[in-house]
């Protein structure tokens, strides 16, 4: 086979849960470029405008669904909407979330129950709901979005991080489970990307921390998730489940 048909994802239909987001949207461009008709699923149809119109130049299709991924009612008319529009789903990309850089104090109930509805129960729901429409049809490729600091402990993000972990594990769990009837689950690990979620908590010092332990000596870019992407979501991954994908310059393979 050759490459261009191994990371081919031609009249396949991706779904990506928090697409109008800086990460998940140059994720989706890169599917929309391998021939795949992505959704781009958000709150803010004003903020998907800009996203849609760069995917559209490039020629790639794409469409936005308005959804509040917190409600499992909502998900449900998302996958109904969905799927009365397209044969199947083949791809669905759960990268929505929410930080915080509360001291650990200083953390409420409500954060918690907050970046937890956000961050984990969303996932869970959108892998109940879109899994089993997938299995359905014959599988597919689900990629939750992960982070650093679901693998290593990371200060400051510490409800976040807690939800990270868990959709890590959530992940190799139904890996495990769906594997035999062709719906492979992977995490995709993002190292330091600049985004709307974290912007907050990168102080000077703490991107002079993190910089002094990244070999690569810089932030990622969004474009720089392409390749895994295409990679958890095309035929040329169809070994690969339950697996942690890093794209970090090198963060995680530092020590001192």
């Amino acid at each position: 086979m050759k490459p261009s048909e191994l990371f081919s994802l031609t009249g396949k239909t991706a779904v990506v849960i928090g697409g109008t987001g800086e990460l998940c949207s140059a994720m989706a461009g890169g599917m929309a470029a391998a021939g795949a008709r992505v959704v781009l699923v958000g709150r803010d149809a004003g903020k998907a405008e800009k996203r849609l119109a760069a995917i559209r130049a490039d020629g790639g299709e794409c469409d936005f669904e308005s959804c509040e991924v917190t409600s499992r009612a909502a998900l449900n008319e998302l996958a109904d909407r969905i799927s009365a529009k397209t044969q199947r789903i083949d791809i669905l990309v759960n990268g929505a979330g929410v930080n915080s850089a509360t001291p650990f104090l200083d953390i409420t109930d409500e954060e918690i129950d907050r970046i937890i509805s956000v961050n984990l129960k969303s996932v869970i729901a959108s892998c109940q709901i879109f899994g089993a429409r997938m299995l359905e049809t014959g599988g597919g490729s689900i990629i939750n979005l992960g982070s650093m600091s679901g693998v290593i402990p990371l200060s400051r993000v510490f409800t976040y991080s807690a939800t990270k972990a868990a959709v890590h594990n959530l992940s190799k769990n139904l890996a495990r489970e769906w594997a035999p009837r062709g719906l492979r689950v992977n995490t995709l690990v993002p190292g330091f990307f600049p985004a709307e979620q974290n912007r907050k908590v990168l102080t000077p010092e703490r991107v002079a921390s993190i910089m002094g332990h990244t070999p690569m000596n810089r932030f990622g870019e969004a474009h720089e998730l392409i390749g895994a992407t295409l990679l958890l979501a095309s035929v040329a991954g169809s070994f690969i489940t339950g697996a942690e994908i890093v794209v970090d310059g090198g963060f995680a393979a530092m020590t001192i």
